[in-house]
Protein backbone atom coordinates (compact mmCIF):
# COMPACT_ATOMS: atom_id res chain seq x y z
CA UNK A 1 0.00 0.00 0.00
CA UNK A 2 2.84 2.35 0.87
CA UNK A 3 4.51 1.46 -2.44
CA UNK A 4 1.40 2.50 -4.38
CA UNK A 5 1.22 5.76 -2.45
CA UNK A 6 4.83 6.48 -3.32
CA UNK A 7 4.24 5.78 -7.01
CA UNK A 8 0.82 7.38 -7.50
CA UNK A 9 1.40 10.73 -5.85
CA UNK A 10 -0.54 13.86 -6.62
CA UNK A 11 -4.27 14.40 -7.09
CA UNK A 12 -6.12 11.07 -6.80
CA UNK A 13 -9.04 12.25 -8.96
CA UNK A 14 -6.70 13.04 -11.87
CA UNK A 15 -5.18 9.56 -11.51
CA UNK A 16 -8.64 7.96 -11.60
CA UNK A 17 -9.61 9.98 -14.69
CA UNK A 18 -6.37 9.00 -16.44
CA UNK A 19 -6.81 5.30 -15.66
CA UNK A 20 -10.44 5.39 -16.85
CA UNK A 21 -9.31 6.91 -20.15
CA UNK A 22 -6.65 4.20 -20.52
CA UNK A 23 -9.19 1.44 -19.90
CA UNK A 24 -11.71 2.91 -22.38
CA UNK A 25 -8.92 3.42 -24.93
CA UNK A 26 -7.73 -0.20 -24.76
CA UNK A 27 -11.26 -1.60 -25.10
CA UNK A 28 -12.38 0.70 -27.92
CA UNK A 29 -9.15 0.68 -29.93
CA UNK A 30 -9.13 -3.13 -29.78
CA UNK A 31 -12.62 -3.07 -31.24
CA UNK A 32 -12.19 -0.18 -33.68
CA UNK A 33 -8.88 -1.30 -35.22
CA UNK A 34 -10.51 -3.98 -37.37
CA UNK A 35 -9.34 -2.29 -40.59
CA UNK A 36 -5.74 -2.33 -39.33
CA UNK A 37 -6.13 -5.98 -38.36
CA UNK A 38 -7.40 -6.80 -41.85
CA UNK A 39 -4.52 -4.96 -43.55
CA UNK A 40 -1.80 -6.43 -41.34
CA UNK A 41 -3.28 -9.90 -40.95
CA UNK A 42 -2.31 -9.78 -37.28
CA UNK A 43 -5.27 -9.86 -34.89
CA UNK A 44 -3.28 -8.77 -31.83
CA UNK A 45 -0.78 -6.47 -33.56
CA UNK A 46 -2.65 -3.11 -33.42
CA UNK A 47 -3.86 -3.45 -29.83
CA UNK A 48 -0.47 -4.75 -28.65
CA UNK A 49 1.24 -1.72 -30.15
CA UNK A 50 -1.31 0.63 -28.60
CA UNK A 51 -1.05 -1.05 -25.19
CA UNK A 52 2.74 -0.72 -25.25
CA UNK A 53 2.43 2.99 -26.07
CA UNK A 54 -0.03 3.44 -23.20
CA UNK A 55 2.34 1.67 -20.81
CA UNK A 56 5.19 3.89 -21.93
CA UNK A 57 2.83 6.84 -21.47
CA UNK A 58 2.07 5.71 -17.92
CA UNK A 59 5.81 5.65 -17.22
CA UNK A 60 6.05 9.19 -18.63
CA UNK A 61 3.26 10.25 -16.23
CA UNK A 62 5.06 8.72 -13.24
CA UNK A 63 8.37 10.34 -14.19
CA UNK A 64 7.00 13.82 -14.89
CA UNK A 65 4.73 13.98 -11.86
CA UNK A 66 7.81 13.46 -9.68
CA UNK A 67 9.60 16.43 -11.28
CA UNK A 68 9.07 19.80 -9.52
CA UNK A 69 6.91 22.03 -11.72
CA UNK A 70 9.62 24.74 -11.77
CA UNK A 71 11.68 22.60 -14.16
CA UNK A 72 8.91 22.74 -16.76
CA UNK A 73 9.78 26.40 -17.36
CA UNK A 74 12.99 25.19 -19.01
CA UNK A 75 11.23 22.93 -21.54
CA UNK A 76 10.39 25.65 -24.14
CA UNK A 77 14.06 26.70 -24.27
CA UNK A 78 14.87 23.59 -26.30
CA UNK A 79 11.39 22.34 -27.32
CA UNK A 80 10.34 25.52 -29.14
CA UNK A 81 13.32 25.90 -31.53
CA UNK A 82 13.43 22.13 -32.14
CA UNK A 83 9.72 22.05 -33.00
CA UNK A 84 10.11 25.02 -35.36
CA UNK A 85 12.95 23.29 -37.20
CA UNK A 86 11.04 19.99 -37.42
CA UNK A 87 7.83 21.68 -38.61
CA UNK A 88 9.74 23.55 -41.31
CA UNK A 89 11.53 20.33 -42.31
CA UNK A 90 8.32 18.32 -42.58
CA UNK A 91 6.60 21.04 -44.62
CA UNK A 92 9.62 21.42 -46.92
CA UNK A 93 9.92 17.67 -47.48
CA UNK A 94 6.22 17.52 -48.30
CA UNK A 95 6.71 20.17 -50.98
CA UNK A 96 9.92 18.71 -52.41
CA UNK A 97 9.19 14.98 -52.33
CA UNK A 98 5.39 15.04 -52.14
CA UNK A 99 5.64 12.50 -49.30
CA UNK A 100 2.31 12.92 -47.52
CA UNK A 101 -0.07 10.74 -45.48
CA UNK A 102 -3.77 11.26 -46.24
CA UNK A 103 -2.84 14.31 -48.30
CA UNK A 104 -0.92 16.08 -45.53
CA UNK A 105 2.75 16.25 -44.50
CA UNK A 106 2.32 16.03 -40.72
CA UNK A 107 4.53 13.08 -39.80
CA UNK A 108 8.23 12.38 -39.93
CA UNK A 109 10.17 9.20 -39.25
CA UNK A 110 13.20 9.04 -36.99
CA UNK A 111 14.99 5.73 -36.30
CA UNK A 112 11.91 3.83 -37.48
CA UNK A 113 9.55 5.81 -35.23
CA UNK A 114 6.88 8.06 -36.72
CA UNK A 115 5.84 11.19 -34.86
CA UNK A 116 4.18 14.58 -35.35
CA UNK A 117 6.30 17.70 -34.69
CA UNK A 118 3.08 19.70 -34.19
CA UNK A 119 2.51 17.88 -30.87
CA UNK A 120 5.88 19.06 -29.57
CA UNK A 121 5.12 22.56 -30.82
CA UNK A 122 1.79 22.65 -28.96
CA UNK A 123 3.49 21.67 -25.70
CA UNK A 124 6.23 24.26 -26.19
CA UNK A 125 3.71 27.04 -26.88
CA UNK A 126 1.47 26.20 -23.90
CA UNK A 127 4.41 26.18 -21.46
CA UNK A 128 5.97 29.32 -23.00
CA UNK A 129 2.68 31.24 -22.83
CA UNK A 130 2.23 30.18 -19.19
CA UNK A 131 5.73 31.42 -18.39
CA UNK A 132 5.26 34.77 -20.16
CA UNK A 133 1.91 35.41 -18.48
CA UNK A 134 3.38 34.58 -15.07
CA UNK A 135 6.39 36.88 -15.50
CA UNK A 136 4.42 39.80 -16.91
CA UNK A 137 1.79 40.10 -14.19
CA UNK A 138 1.28 43.24 -12.11
CA UNK A 139 -1.54 44.59 -9.96
CA UNK A 140 -3.40 45.92 -13.01
CA UNK A 141 -3.16 42.76 -15.12
CA UNK A 142 -0.71 41.46 -17.71
CA UNK A 143 1.97 43.78 -19.02
CA UNK A 144 1.27 45.00 -22.60
CA UNK A 145 4.49 43.32 -23.72
CA UNK A 146 3.03 39.92 -22.81
CA UNK A 147 0.52 40.17 -25.68
CA UNK A 148 3.26 40.99 -28.17
CA UNK A 149 5.58 38.18 -27.07
CA UNK A 150 2.75 35.62 -27.04
CA UNK A 151 1.55 36.63 -30.49
CA UNK A 152 5.07 36.29 -31.95
CA UNK A 153 5.62 32.84 -30.42
CA UNK A 154 2.17 31.55 -31.36
CA UNK A 155 2.17 33.19 -34.80
CA UNK A 156 5.35 31.44 -35.94
CA UNK A 157 4.01 28.03 -34.95
CA UNK A 158 0.58 28.80 -36.44
CA UNK A 159 2.09 29.69 -39.83
CA UNK A 160 4.12 26.47 -39.91
CA UNK A 161 1.28 24.17 -38.81
CA UNK A 162 -1.65 25.72 -40.71
CA UNK A 163 -0.76 24.69 -44.31
CA UNK A 164 -0.73 20.99 -43.37
CA UNK A 165 -3.01 20.92 -40.33
CA UNK A 166 -5.29 23.96 -40.16
CA UNK A 167 -7.54 22.55 -37.43
CA UNK A 168 -4.59 21.99 -35.07
CA UNK A 169 -3.29 25.50 -35.70
CA UNK A 170 -6.72 27.03 -35.02
CA UNK A 171 -7.21 24.89 -31.92
CA UNK A 172 -3.87 25.98 -30.49
CA UNK A 173 -4.58 29.62 -31.28
CA UNK A 174 -7.98 29.42 -29.57
CA UNK A 175 -6.46 27.87 -26.42
CA UNK A 176 -3.79 30.58 -26.31
CA UNK A 177 -6.52 33.24 -26.53
CA UNK A 178 -8.37 31.64 -23.60
CA UNK A 179 -5.13 31.56 -21.61
CA UNK A 180 -4.56 35.26 -22.30
CA UNK A 181 -8.10 36.01 -21.13
CA UNK A 182 -7.46 34.09 -17.90
CA UNK A 183 -4.05 35.80 -17.63
CA UNK A 184 -5.70 39.26 -17.61
CA UNK A 185 -4.33 40.42 -20.95
CA UNK A 186 -5.92 43.72 -22.03
CA UNK A 187 -9.48 43.00 -23.20
CA UNK A 188 -9.20 45.81 -25.74
CA UNK A 189 -6.23 44.17 -27.44
CA UNK A 190 -7.58 40.65 -27.13
CA UNK A 191 -11.08 41.30 -28.47
CA UNK A 192 -9.73 43.68 -31.08
CA UNK A 193 -7.45 40.95 -32.37
CA UNK A 194 -10.28 38.39 -32.28
CA UNK A 195 -12.55 40.75 -34.21
CA UNK A 196 -9.88 41.22 -36.86
CA UNK A 197 -9.31 37.48 -37.05
CA UNK A 198 -13.06 36.88 -37.41
CA UNK A 199 -13.21 39.38 -40.27
CA UNK A 200 -10.23 37.77 -41.97
CA UNK A 201 -11.82 34.34 -41.43
CA UNK A 202 -15.11 35.39 -43.06
CA UNK A 203 -13.26 36.83 -46.05
CA UNK A 204 -11.08 33.70 -46.27
CA UNK A 205 -14.13 31.40 -46.25
CA UNK A 206 -15.74 33.53 -48.96
CA UNK A 207 -12.62 33.27 -51.11
CA UNK A 208 -12.37 29.57 -50.28
CA UNK A 209 -15.85 28.93 -51.64
CA UNK A 210 -15.38 31.14 -54.72
CA UNK A 211 -12.06 29.88 -56.11
CA UNK A 212 -12.05 26.48 -57.85
CA UNK A 213 -10.09 24.17 -55.56
CA UNK A 214 -8.19 22.33 -58.31
CA UNK A 215 -6.58 25.56 -59.52
CA UNK A 216 -4.52 25.78 -56.32
CA UNK A 217 -3.84 22.07 -55.88
CA UNK A 218 -0.19 22.39 -56.92
CA UNK A 219 0.43 25.66 -55.10
CA UNK A 220 2.86 25.23 -52.14
CA UNK A 221 1.05 25.81 -48.86
CA UNK A 222 -2.37 25.66 -50.52
CA UNK A 223 -2.43 22.05 -51.73
CA UNK A 224 -5.10 21.24 -49.12
CA UNK A 225 -7.28 24.10 -50.34
CA UNK A 226 -9.65 21.75 -52.13
CA UNK A 227 -9.98 19.54 -49.04
CA UNK A 228 -10.90 22.54 -46.88
CA UNK A 229 -13.37 23.65 -49.51
CA UNK A 230 -15.10 20.27 -49.70
CA UNK A 231 -15.36 19.97 -45.92
CA UNK A 232 -16.82 23.45 -45.44
CA UNK A 233 -19.27 23.13 -48.33
CA UNK A 234 -20.30 19.62 -47.24
CA UNK A 235 -20.96 20.82 -43.69
CA UNK A 236 -23.12 23.78 -44.69
CA UNK A 237 -25.15 21.95 -47.34
CA UNK A 238 -28.70 21.69 -46.03
CA UNK A 239 -30.22 19.98 -49.05
CA UNK A 240 -32.19 16.89 -48.05
CA UNK A 241 -31.36 13.84 -50.12
CA UNK A 242 -33.74 10.87 -50.27
CA UNK A 243 -32.31 7.73 -48.71
CA UNK A 244 -32.49 5.85 -52.03
CA UNK A 245 -30.36 8.51 -53.77
CA UNK A 246 -27.90 9.14 -50.94
CA UNK A 247 -24.30 8.51 -52.03
CA UNK A 248 -22.76 6.88 -48.97
CA UNK A 249 -19.35 6.61 -50.66
CA UNK A 250 -19.03 10.36 -51.22
CA UNK A 251 -18.69 11.22 -47.52
CA UNK A 252 -18.17 7.74 -46.13
CA UNK A 253 -16.59 8.86 -42.87
CA UNK A 254 -19.43 11.19 -41.92
CA UNK A 255 -22.13 8.84 -43.16
CA UNK A 256 -20.90 5.76 -41.26
CA UNK A 257 -20.21 7.80 -38.11
CA UNK A 258 -23.82 8.99 -38.11
CA UNK A 259 -25.07 5.47 -38.78
CA UNK A 260 -23.03 4.22 -35.81
CA UNK A 261 -24.62 6.82 -33.53
CA UNK A 262 -28.11 6.41 -34.94
CA UNK A 263 -28.12 2.62 -34.53
CA UNK A 264 -26.99 2.70 -30.90
CA UNK A 265 -29.32 2.97 -27.93
CA UNK A 266 -29.07 3.82 -24.25
CA UNK A 267 -26.69 0.97 -23.41
CA UNK A 268 -25.22 0.33 -26.88
CA UNK A 269 -24.38 -2.90 -28.66
CA UNK A 270 -21.69 -3.89 -26.20
CA UNK A 271 -17.87 -3.71 -26.44
CA UNK A 272 -16.57 -5.42 -29.57
CA UNK A 273 -19.94 -5.49 -31.34
CA UNK A 274 -19.59 -2.41 -33.54
CA UNK A 275 -20.60 -2.81 -37.17
CA UNK A 276 -19.52 0.55 -38.61
CA UNK A 277 -15.91 0.07 -37.47
CA UNK A 278 -15.41 -2.04 -40.62
CA UNK A 279 -16.44 0.89 -42.83
CA UNK A 280 -14.76 3.80 -41.02
CA UNK A 281 -11.12 4.03 -42.08
CA UNK A 282 -10.30 6.21 -39.05
CA UNK A 283 -12.60 4.46 -36.55
CA UNK A 284 -9.69 4.02 -34.13
CA UNK A 285 -8.64 7.67 -34.32
CA UNK A 286 -10.70 10.60 -35.63
CA UNK A 287 -14.11 8.90 -35.28
CA UNK A 288 -13.56 6.73 -32.22
CA UNK A 289 -16.25 8.64 -30.30
CA UNK A 290 -18.83 7.35 -32.78
CA UNK A 291 -17.67 3.80 -32.03
CA UNK A 292 -17.83 4.52 -28.28
CA UNK A 293 -21.48 5.55 -28.61
CA UNK A 294 -22.31 2.62 -30.89
CA UNK A 295 -20.86 0.08 -28.45
CA UNK A 296 -21.44 1.77 -25.08
CA UNK A 297 -24.58 3.69 -25.97
CA UNK A 298 -25.70 7.06 -24.71
CA UNK A 299 -24.51 6.17 -21.21
CA UNK A 300 -20.97 5.51 -22.45
CA UNK A 301 -20.87 8.72 -24.49
CA UNK A 302 -22.08 10.79 -21.52
CA UNK A 303 -19.53 9.10 -19.27
CA UNK A 304 -16.66 10.05 -21.62
CA UNK A 305 -17.89 13.66 -21.73
CA UNK A 306 -18.19 13.62 -17.93
CA UNK A 307 -14.55 12.51 -17.60
CA UNK A 308 -13.32 15.45 -19.69
CA UNK A 309 -15.47 17.90 -17.72
CA UNK A 310 -14.12 16.45 -14.46
CA UNK A 311 -10.58 16.88 -15.79
CA UNK A 312 -11.27 20.55 -16.55
CA UNK A 313 -12.96 21.25 -13.22
CA UNK A 314 -10.29 19.42 -11.24
CA UNK A 315 -7.57 21.34 -13.06
CA UNK A 316 -9.37 24.59 -12.18
CA UNK A 317 -9.48 23.56 -8.54
CA UNK A 318 -5.75 22.76 -8.57
CA UNK A 319 -5.02 26.13 -10.22
CA UNK A 320 -7.00 27.94 -7.50
CA UNK A 321 -4.82 26.38 -4.81
CA UNK A 322 -1.58 27.58 -6.44
CA UNK A 323 0.16 30.49 -4.74
CA UNK A 324 2.29 31.14 -7.82
CA UNK A 325 1.00 32.11 -11.25
CA UNK A 326 3.09 29.87 -13.52
CA UNK A 327 1.73 26.51 -12.27
CA UNK A 328 -1.82 27.90 -12.30
CA UNK A 329 -1.54 29.07 -15.93
CA UNK A 330 0.20 25.83 -16.92
CA UNK A 331 -2.52 23.58 -15.47
CA UNK A 332 -5.32 25.62 -17.02
CA UNK A 333 -3.60 25.80 -20.41
CA UNK A 334 -3.10 22.02 -20.52
CA UNK A 335 -6.66 21.29 -19.39
CA UNK A 336 -8.12 23.74 -21.92
CA UNK A 337 -6.06 22.19 -24.72
CA UNK A 338 -7.11 18.60 -23.90
CA UNK A 339 -10.78 19.40 -23.32
CA UNK A 340 -11.07 21.72 -26.36
CA UNK A 341 -9.58 19.04 -28.60
CA UNK A 342 -11.94 16.45 -27.12
CA UNK A 343 -14.96 18.70 -27.70
CA UNK A 344 -13.86 19.32 -31.30
CA UNK A 345 -13.46 15.58 -31.94
CA UNK A 346 -16.86 14.76 -30.44
CA UNK A 347 -18.58 17.57 -32.38
CA UNK A 348 -17.14 16.17 -35.62
CA UNK A 349 -18.34 12.66 -34.75
CA UNK A 350 -21.93 13.80 -34.11
CA UNK A 351 -22.02 16.13 -37.13
CA UNK A 352 -21.83 19.51 -35.37
CA UNK A 353 -18.52 20.58 -36.94
CA UNK A 354 -16.71 19.97 -40.24
CA UNK A 355 -14.29 17.04 -40.35
CA UNK A 356 -10.96 18.12 -38.83
CA UNK A 357 -8.82 15.04 -38.21
CA UNK A 358 -8.37 15.70 -34.48
CA UNK A 359 -7.99 12.54 -32.35
CA UNK A 360 -9.80 12.12 -29.04
CA UNK A 361 -7.15 12.81 -26.36
CA UNK A 362 -6.10 9.80 -24.26
CA UNK A 363 -8.64 7.56 -26.06
CA UNK A 364 -7.75 7.48 -29.77
CA UNK A 365 -4.97 5.27 -31.07
CA UNK A 366 -1.80 7.24 -31.59
CA UNK A 367 1.91 7.47 -30.95
CA UNK A 368 3.16 11.01 -30.47
CA UNK A 369 -0.21 12.38 -29.42
CA UNK A 370 -0.72 9.66 -26.77
CA UNK A 371 2.73 10.18 -25.23
CA UNK A 372 2.42 13.99 -25.25
CA UNK A 373 -1.05 13.78 -23.67
CA UNK A 374 0.36 11.51 -20.97
CA UNK A 375 3.09 14.09 -20.40
CA UNK A 376 0.36 16.72 -19.92
CA UNK A 377 -1.27 14.56 -17.25
CA UNK A 378 2.11 14.16 -15.54
CA UNK A 379 2.53 17.95 -15.46
CA UNK A 380 -0.92 18.45 -13.93
CA UNK A 381 -0.12 15.84 -11.28
CA UNK A 382 3.22 17.54 -10.56
CA UNK A 383 1.43 20.83 -9.87
CA UNK A 384 -1.14 18.98 -7.74
CA UNK A 385 1.75 17.62 -5.62
CA UNK A 386 2.90 21.21 -5.12
CA UNK A 387 -0.58 22.33 -4.01
CA UNK A 388 -0.88 19.30 -1.71
CA UNK A 389 2.45 20.25 -0.12
CA UNK A 390 1.17 23.81 0.35
CA UNK A 391 -1.95 22.52 2.10
CA UNK A 392 0.13 20.24 4.34
CA UNK A 393 2.42 23.15 5.18
CA UNK A 394 -0.54 25.39 5.99
CA UNK A 395 -2.09 22.68 8.15
CA UNK A 396 1.22 22.16 9.93
CA UNK A 397 1.64 25.90 10.53
CA UNK A 398 -1.93 26.15 11.78
CA UNK A 399 -1.31 23.23 14.16
CA UNK A 400 1.82 24.92 15.49
CA UNK A 401 -0.04 28.19 15.98
CA UNK A 402 -2.83 26.33 17.74
CA UNK A 403 -0.30 24.56 19.98
CA UNK A 404 1.38 27.86 20.83
CA UNK A 405 -1.98 29.44 21.64
CA UNK A 406 -2.96 26.41 23.75
CA UNK A 407 0.33 26.50 25.66
CA UNK A 408 -0.01 30.23 26.24
CA UNK A 409 -3.56 29.76 27.54
CA UNK A 410 -2.45 26.91 29.82
CA UNK A 411 0.41 28.99 31.19
CA UNK A 412 -1.91 31.92 31.79
CA UNK A 413 -4.42 29.70 33.60
CA UNK A 414 -1.64 28.14 35.70
CA UNK A 415 -0.35 31.56 36.61
CA UNK A 416 -3.83 32.72 37.54
CA UNK A 417 -4.37 29.63 39.69
CA UNK A 418 -1.01 30.12 41.41
CA UNK A 419 -1.67 33.74 42.43
CA UNK A 420 -4.12 32.96 45.34
CA UNK A 421 -1.74 30.34 46.72
CA UNK A 422 1.12 32.83 46.62
CA UNK A 423 -1.01 35.43 48.37
CA UNK A 424 -1.87 32.92 51.16
CA UNK A 425 1.78 31.98 51.61
CA UNK A 426 2.77 35.62 51.75
CA UNK A 427 0.06 36.26 54.38
CA UNK A 428 1.25 33.31 56.49
CA UNK A 429 4.82 34.49 56.29
CA UNK A 430 3.79 38.00 57.29
CA UNK A 431 1.75 36.63 60.24
CA UNK A 432 4.70 34.56 61.43
CA UNK A 433 6.98 37.57 61.26
CA UNK A 434 4.61 39.64 63.33
CA UNK A 435 4.26 36.80 65.90
CA UNK A 436 8.03 36.60 66.28
CA UNK A 437 8.19 40.32 66.86
CA UNK A 438 5.62 40.08 69.61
Amino acid sequence: MDLLKNIFKGDKVIWIIFLCFCLISIVEVFSAASTLTYKSGDHWGPITQHSVILMVGAVVVVILHNIPYKWFQVFPVFLYPISLVLLAFVTLMGIITGDRVNGAARWMTFMGLQFQPSELAKMAVIIAVSFILSKKQDEYGANPKAFKYIMILTGLVFLLIAPENLSTAMLLFGVVCMMMFIGRVSSKKLFGMLGLMALVGIVAVGILMAIPGKTLHNTPGLHRFETWQNRVSGFFENEEVPAAKFDIDKDAQIAHARIAIATSNVVGKGPGNSIQRDFLSQAFSDFIFAIVIEEMGLIGGIFVVFLYLCLLMRAGRIAQKCERTFPAFLVMGIALLLVSQAILNMMVAVGLFPVTGQPLPLVSKGGTSTLINCAYIGMILSVSRYTAHLEEQKAHDAQIQLQIATDATANSEAQTAAEPTAQILNSDAKFEDESDKR
